[in-house]
């Protein structure tokens, strides 16, 4: 089975949960931007294995299917359509030989998950099938999809009417995200009206955000002696604040280490609403306990 790929989208590439183990090598882990998402999709159509699915990024695009395959589409709404009709989110769905599967620009968030019973089939590299754009390496020959290429899908027993109960609530995404995080361990390279101005403020989304980190804008975050340091390890969703006061948080395509401080770390029961914000969204943080964050997730 197969699908063919007649309109990318603005940036579609195929994912998992990423690589681990190779941090220490210098190789970011990659993977989903919103696992919550990802993982839906997955359950929806019946895998179990974590296979490789499409993230589709603000615009879904077309797609053609070479054979029968059963899908699931969730997180932003793209209103997708099947040969013009349309067809459900958050929901599995067969879509058959010659059918022509649209999305189109997301109503709401940033990224749609695009599922098929038996996964993306792409080759495994360091034991797993995510792209890695800044390395091109792994997913479908290392890159985000163009049009022309044809997507292997793996084999699976399942049928429609094993999972045809199969459901997923719709994700919220407002404009206005209020993200939980946990101090940073850097924190105390802050004044304390820099840690006043990132706990009360609002920050917006800009522009130049994309898989490696979302980079807010806003009143400058003020620091004690600037925030250059000795580079150390960073994790999907440290936020590091540059020497001009404005903080990024770090996703899913985010380098093993980092020479600017970390004011806080995102907790992971949050990341979702930052792989799903969009240019122009605003943010505000507010600082929980390790306890808290543990309780959460």
């Amino acid at each position: 089975m197969a699908i063919y790929v007649v309109n990318p989208g603005a940036l579609t590439t195929v994912q998992d949960l990423g690589r681990t183990g190779y941090q220490a090598l210098g190789m970011p882990c990659s993977g989903v931007m919103d696992p919550n998402a990802w993982s839906a999709a997955n359950e929806l159509v019946g895998n179990k294995n974590g296979e490789a699915a499409l993230e589709l990024t603000l615009f879904g695009g077309i797609y053609e299917m070479k054979e029968e395959a059963i899908l699931a589409i969730t997180g932003a709404d793209m209103a997708p359509t099947l040969d013009g009709a349309p067809c459900p989110m958050n929901r599995p769905f067969s879509a058959k030989k010659g059918q022509t599967l649209m999305l189109g620009c997301a109503v709401s968030g940033c990224r749609a998950y695009l599922a098929a019973a038996g996964g993306i089939d792409v080759p495994e590299v360091l034991g797993s099938r995510s792209t890695n754009l800044k390395c091109a390496l792994g997913g479908y020959r290392g890159r985000a999809l163009l049009s022309g290429d044809l997507l292997p899908i793996g084999s699976s027993a399942v049928r429609l009417a094993d999972i045809s109960d199969h459901a997923a609530a719709a994700a919220l995404y407002p404009d206005d995200i209020s993200v939980r995080v946990i101090g940073g361990p850097q924190e105390d390279a802050f004044t304390a009206e820099g840690l006043h101005t990132f706990y009360s403020d609002r920050f917006t989304v800009s522009q130049e955000s994309d898989r490696m980190g979302c980079r807010l804008t806003g009143p400058p975050v003020e620091s004690k002696n600037g925030t250059d340091i000795i580079s150390d390890a960073v994790v999907f969703g440290s936020i590091q604040v540059t020497p001009a006061g404005n903080p990024i948080v770090l996703l899913a395509d985010r380098q093993t280490t980092g020479g600017y401080a970390k004011i806080a770390t995102v907790c992971t029961a949050d990341l979702w609403k930052l792989a799903q914000a969009r240019p122009g969204n605003t943010v505000h943080f507010q600082k929980i306990t390790v306890a808290e964050a543990q309780q959460l997730l």
